[in-house]
């Protein structure tokens, strides 16, 4: 019979992207779960409400500053995440960047900013935290993609591109652990109800928001709650020893339509 380490009592996490949307989301789900939470993001003051809205419920959180797009800045967040609650158990990927704009128009800092975020953020993140995992035998990796990695979307190339890179090396990252105890999952989110986008003018959402509809991607006006994907992620690091979810993809429930008075 294969043997599996055994987790511990005690599984702390650190969710990137934690200030808002499906990462503040996921970091409330970890720690309502009785996990020690490092919640990180650049936006400090914001985590920081976040993280004690967690304690106030009795949880246990902390707020640290990181910029996925250097690579000292995760290298001082993973130390000092570690400091803060001990080994870390479970990385969830959930910072994201976006740019609503064509290939065609796309600068080079721009695009190469997206995947900076999107690809070498998660790469950075691996290489701060995992070594420690294989060395204990066991841990979870778990990043959040998006469906435009099956259904692509106009107007998003960096974005796209980067989350099919992300599934990509995950990928091959899932094979190159495989036997190490260390577990690398994909949550794969559909149309979201996040803060993502809102900062777009409102001539550039109209003019994404037609291309989707002309090319059928948007299929109803339903959304995901955060709280939905945040449990997929859940799913995936709760999954018992010797069992492994590789790809969860989570939509949005269809509207139902009203029963027809008799």
């Amino acid at each position: 019979m294969p043997r599996f380490p055994a987790h511990p009592e005690r599984r702390p996490a650190v969710v990137t992207g934690a200030s808002s949307g499906i990462g503040a989301a996921t970091a409330q789900a970890l720690a309502a779960a009785g996990h020690p939470v490092v919640l990180g993001s650049r936006r400090h003051a914001v985590l920081e409400t976040t993280a004690q809205a967690i304690r106030d419920e009795g949880g246990e959180a902390v707020a640290i500053a990181v910029d996925l797009a250097d690579t000292d800045s995760v290298a001082d967040f993973a130390a000092a995440a570690v400091d803060a609650v001990g080994e870390i158990e479970v990385v969830v990927s959930s910072a994201g960047d976006i740019a609503p704009t064509s290939a065609l128009h796309t600068d080079d800092d721009t695009f190469a900013r997206v995947l900076g975020v999107n690809v070498l953020g998660a790469h950075r993140l691996v290489r701060a935290f995992a070594p420690a995992m294989v060395t204990r035998a066991r841990g979870d990796l778990v990043f959040v993609t998006s469906e435009t990695v099956r259904v692509p979307r106009p107007h998003m190339s960096p974005y796209v591109s980067s989350k099919w890179g992300l599934e990509g090396y995950v990928a091959t990252l899932q094979m190159e652990l495989e036997g190490t105890g260390v577990r690398a999952s994909v949550v794969r989110p559909g149309q979201t109800r996040t803060a993502m986008g809102l900062d777009w003018d409102p001539e550039t959402t109209a003019q994404v928001l037609d291309e989707w509809v002309r090319w059928g991607v948007a299929r109803h006006d339903h959304f995901l709650p955060t709280a939905g994907v945040a449990a997929a992620v859940l799913a995936a690091v709760g999954a018992r020893r010797g069992t492994h979810f590789p790809l969860i993809e989570v939509q949005p429930e269809g509207p139902v339509p009203p029963k027809e008075e008799p």
